[in-house]
């Protein structure tokens, strides 16, 4: 792999993944990777495996998915991922487990933009966390899935109560090759799913866009509010939220899936506790200058700068007056910053 290919797929964003998706392994490029809810019965063919969860696909995650791909080619294997859903943390205590950064469709695209075949989507249950290191080796890595060539990260864990790691794998590797990721850092810090968590919610968005390697997104579909608003000055497109975000306040932001290519404009992303208490986390997004209907369509938000917190306002004209401020304030960072 050359380094001009690496490091365009270092700063590989999401919103540019098309239907055709990246061709990164010469012999077994697909324009689909092929998606396998819970674990066969028995394996088709061998494959190269890199097992995580995957959570924000950050630069640790891409360092991991570039060397399977790169070693799947060498192997002339085809290039698998063994993900879970739920993730183990959503399992054993949904309450406290922290917010996804990544919805599994995203996670998927992203698979396939990095040229993977095939992506085993484990479902997580009782079952599957009760099985002891070797049996999940035998009857889930070698039986189920046919793994010839492994790749880890160094503090994986797996198995009945997370008794095995590498060491676990590679005593049990008999039929297969066992590989351990190094640690990767971005300014002198570990890349990790934490890590941007704690970024996100410090408000730090140019720290999360180097520990991601680009910006963080959600993606959604537009859908019908409640036009409020729309009565205050400032039209939004709504989009609804399956999880948990993990961020929340009053963001710069880029758009794109729309009409005309991407558009510049400010989000709010929360409980809007202005207009209701109790209410359910919502993304509305205002675009400057666009005014076109764009219900039901799919659309990428960039979170690029933050600009406060959420707050409560005592009537509906403060809120219309912050709004104005925030407005302002998106503009002069876009005027600014060039992005």
């Amino acid at each position: 792999m050359t380094e001009a290919r690496r490091g365009f797929l270092l700063r590989f964003k999401l919103l540019a993944t098309t239907s055709h998706g990246f061709a990164g392994c010469r012999r077994w490029r697909s324009p689909h990777v092929r998606i396998h809810r819970g674990l066969p019965a028995s394996a088709d063919h061998p494959v190269a495996l890199t097992i995580g969860n995957f959570d924000g696909i950050h630069r640790g995650h891409q360092a991991m998915l570039m060397r399977l791909i790169e070693a799947a080619d060498d192997l002339r294997l085809p290039p698998a991922v063994m993900t879970f859903e739920p993730h183990p943390r959503e399992f054993f205590a949904p309450e406290s487990a922290p917010p996804r950064l990544t919805s599994l469709r995203a996670k998927l695209e992203f698979f396939q933009a990095f040229g993977v075949a095939n992506v085993f989507v484990a479902r997580f249950d009782r079952l599957l966390a009760s099985l002891p290191p070797p049996a999940f080796i035998q009857d889930v890595l070698v039986a189920r899935i046919g793994v010839r060539w492994v790749l880890v990260g160094d503090d994986f864990r797996f198995g009945k109560a997370r008794t095995g790691d590498i060491t676990t794998l590679r005593a049990h590797a008999k039929s297969f090759s066992v590989e351990a990721m190094g640690t990767v850092e971005a300014e002198g810090q570990r890349v990790s799913s934490t890590a941007v968590r704690d970024a996100l919610n410090a408000g730090d968005m140019e720290r999360v866009a180097s520990l991601l390697g680009r910006p963080y997104a959600i993606a959604g579909r537009v859908g019908h509010g409640e036009k409020l608003g729309r009565q205050l000055g400032f039209p939004t497109a709504n989009i609804s939220l399956r999880h948990r975000p993990a961020l929340a306040g009053i963001f710069a932001v880029k758009v794109h899936g729309l009409p005309g290519g991407a558009r510049a404009g400010v989000a709010s992303l929360g409980v809007r506790p202005t207009v209701k208490a109790g209410g359910r986390p919502l993304l509305e997004v205002f675009l400057f200058d666009f005014d076109q209907p764009i219900y039901g369509r799919r659309v990428t938000v960039e979170f690029l700068h933050k600009l406060r917190d959420e707050a409560r306002y005592p009537d509906l004209n403060a809120l219309a007056a912050q709004i104005r401020t925030d407005v302002a304030q998106a503009r002069d960072y876009f005027a600014s910053s060039g992005a």
